[in-house]
């Protein structure tokens, strides 16, 4: 007798409707109304020209920041190859320093984990770090559902959720506004604000901070991310350059970290390395003006009761594709978004994903799928994208975004059953493997030229359905008058041939004289 145990199984994506992985509309519908807002594409060139000239001063300043690209490529890889274990260890140094560690194999459980852990203290308010995994899951959405209120403290963050919008960038979430758009907002959304506020930058971080400071003072339980957890000892740490971050990871009773399993580094070592790379390719400093780092729970300073929410989300799915697996390399440094062409333009609410920009169109695919439901959004992500390769020269960890993208297009073929394309391709390769059709099909392009095709400039402007969508962004050239293989069989042909020996020989011929 035998015991089948079956196949394994694709391990589950990010499940569909939940979040914010997928967006409404295809990017190229919702990036042609994005290219519309002149005012964005102001806002978007000003901040990314400002902070790609600033990234470019300081990594040039070091002698081998090749070198700390290639180590922080390796490591991540590392830890990508042995992820099981190293988290293993994570959670036993955490809960070893008095934290408890709770696993979510989705956004839905991470969601229900930190409510009820809010709900335990009796709050029913709190703080919160600036976070993508949050954002990711929709945690605001989930626990303003359940009677919970969260107060961003990041400023950018803020802005974004005074106004009631979504965040655009990875490390700028309001650069779409201006300041007059964020005096505006915070008119609106701060309660007791001045009303002759002005469009001074530290006037408005002045009126934020009045806000914020109270709410740093009486509220017990904040939630944060992580840059990085070190499965070595525990340690987990958060980056920032206005020091509210500190003030979440230090004053509340209770501290929640809801954290991507990727994030975890093997030694506290490691640091080294990414402290160097993140602030320079992410703001264009030589470090973070704030690195708070935190083990466990220490009695007597800061919180006393400190829970790790390891979330997955997708991610083994992602690590599972041994070739996509790369993207779960990046450390969020945003260096990728600000060199893109395609979101200078566009922006980051075309991407409909808390990960906008290359990165985005790589990792947000894995992690929630491009084939979830029919005509789905994230299938046209990978095309957002003009493959220059800018983002891979900007990767800190040298995260091959480009090849990355191809490989995803060639994903969405297979799963997209037939198309148009599908069948124009079979059509080819029947005419192309067989001789006769094939020239049959040369002589008619040729012929096609006589009859006006290509006009004066010898090229075709608009093709019909379904090939529309190659003409309107690309001329064709028309075909030739003649093929390369009449012409070979033709007089013209032969003599030019003979004649190019005839010219080979003599050349041969020079060359063995000055050598005697």
């Amino acid at each position: 007798m035998s015991t089948f145990l079956g196949m394994p199984a694709t391990p589950p994506r990010s499940p569909y409707g939940t979040g914010n992985l997928r967006g409404e509309r295809k990017f190229p519908k919702a990036a042609h109304d994005e290219l519309r807002n002149e005012q964005l594409r102001r806002n978007l060139g000003r901040a990314t020209h400002t902070i790609r000239a600033k990234r470019i001063a300081v990594t040039g300043e070091l002698p081998d920041w090749e070198e700390l690209r290639d180590a922080g490529s390796a490591v991540k890889t590392d830890t990508m190859n042995r992820l099981p274990e190293l988290l293993e260890e994570l959670e036993r140094k955490v809960t070893e320093c008095g934290g408890t560690v709770h696993w979510a194999r989705d956004g839905v459980e991470a969601n229900e984990i930190v409510t009820r852990l809010v709900r335990a203290t009796g709050s029913r308010d709190v703080i919160k770090v600036k976070s993508m995994a949050t954002q990711e899951i929709g945690l605001n959405e989930h626990l303003e559902a359940a009677g919970i209120t969260p107060y961003e403290t990041d400023l950018a963050e803020l802005i974004v959720q005074l106004a009631h919008d979504k965040p655009s960038h990875i490390l700028v979430p309001a650069i779409h506004r201006n300041r007059d758009e964020i005096r505006q907002i915070f008119l609106d959304g701060i309660p007791g604000v001045d009303p002759g506020l002005d469009n001074v930058p530290a006037h408005l971080a002045a009126a934020a901070r009045a806000y914020l400071r109270e709410k740093f003072m009486t509220t017990k339980v904040a939630v944060s991310g992580a840059n990085f957890a070190i499965a070595e000892t525990g340690t987990l740490s958060v980056v920032e350059s206005e020091g509210n971050g500190r003030m979440c990871l230090t004053l509340p009773d209770t501290l929640i970290t809801v954290m991507g399993i990727e994030k975890v580094l093997p030694r506290y070592q490691d640091l080294e390395v990414f402290l160097q790379l993140l602030p320079r390719s992410s703001t264009g400093e030589r470090m973070n003006p704030y690195t708070s780092m935190w083990t466990g729970v220490t009695p007597g300073d800061g919180p006393q009761d400190f829970h790790l929410v390891l979330l997955d989300n997708g991610r083994t799915a992602a690590l599972a594709d041994a070739i996509g697996r790369a993207a779960l390399n990046c450390i969020r440094c945003s260096a990728c978004l600000n060199v893109c062409p395609v979101y200078e333009r566009a922006g980051g609410h075309a991407y409909g994903s808390t990960y906008p920009g290359p990165i985005g169109a790589v990792l947000t695919p894995q992690l929630a799928g491009m084939h979830a439901a029919k005509d789905d959004p994230n299938s046209s992500l990978p095309y957002a994208s003009s493959l220059c390769g800018a983002c891979f020269d900007a990767c800190p960890v040298k995260i091959d975004i480009p090849s990355l993208l191809v490989e995803l297009r060639h994903q969405n073929t297979e799963q997209a059953g037939t198309t148009a394309e599908k069948l124009a391709m079979k059509a080819a390769a029947a005419v192309m493997k067989r001789p006769t059709l094939y020239t049959a099909a040369q002589k008619a392009a040729s012929l096609s030229r006589a009859v006006g095709v290509g006009g004066r400039d010898r090229t075709i402007s608009h093709l019909p359905a379904p090939l529309d969508g190659w003409s309107d962004s690309r001329d064709t050239a028309a075909p030739p008058r003649q093929s390369f293989r009449s012409w070979l069989a033709s007089a013209e042909g032969a003599a030019t041939m003979r004649a190019a020996a005839e010219e080979g020989a003599r050349r041969t011929d020079d060359d063995r004289q000055e050598e005697q």
